[in-house]
């Protein structure tokens, strides 16, 4: 598995508009929809990655006491599943079910999307504020497979908090690492 370091999305950009099949309720949703007045998370995950499978419990457990403070959170998967079928939406809505997503799990099979928001890895975390102008993204937190570190979701819930209540989101971002998108 080649570690791949995210892109760094140029904080200040506009989030990037969609339309995406949910895996999850079999039906179209978009970023207008979606969107939150207080903070909209959208996270790059896939099904078969190993960095995602170390986070992705506390990933749903993070989303979930956020949804409550009115963020919203959006994942999707933009893997070629052609290549990889673990990737492919009824694998995406099997593993949200399994995992008690509370979030849609969006499948972006032309990957226009993931280019658009320049996601390169498998975990990759943009916060947008109310404006939808980017001001977070990088990684979870410093764990991944094989370096013994708790999933914690620091780098991200610290940003979060930070955007509630007002203050400034430090600018030290540190890049997420993961899989590689699986590009077609």
């Amino acid at each position: 598995m080649a570690e791949t370091p995210s892109n760094m999305l140029p904080l200040g950009t506009k989030a990037p508009y969609f339309t995406l099949p949910d895996t999850l309720q079999n039906r179209m949703v978009s970023l207008t929809e979606m969107r939150s007045k207080t903070a909209t998370v959208i996270m790059f995950i896939c099904n078969h990655c190993p960095y995602v499978k170390l986070i992705q419990d506390k990933m749903v457990e993070v989303a979930k006491h956020y949804q409550k403070l009115g963020v919203s959170f959006i994942a999707i998967n933009a893997n070629n599943a052609e290549k990889y079928p673990a990737d492919n939406p009824e694998n995406m809505h099997k593993n949200a079910e399994h995992l008690g997503f509370t979030f849609p799990y969006l499948f972006d099979e032309s990957q226009e999307v993931a280019r658009a928001y320049q996601a390169a890895c498998t975990p990759d975390f943009y916060i947008f504020d109310s404006d939808l102008l980017c001001v977070y993204r990088g990684r979870f937190d410093d764990a991944k497979p094989g370096n013994g570190k708790a999933v914690t979701g620091m780098d991200l819930t610290n940003a979060l908090d930070a955007l509630i209540s007002g203050k400034t989101i430090s600018q030290d971002q540190k890049p997420s690492v993961g899989c590689n998108i699986k590009w077609k």
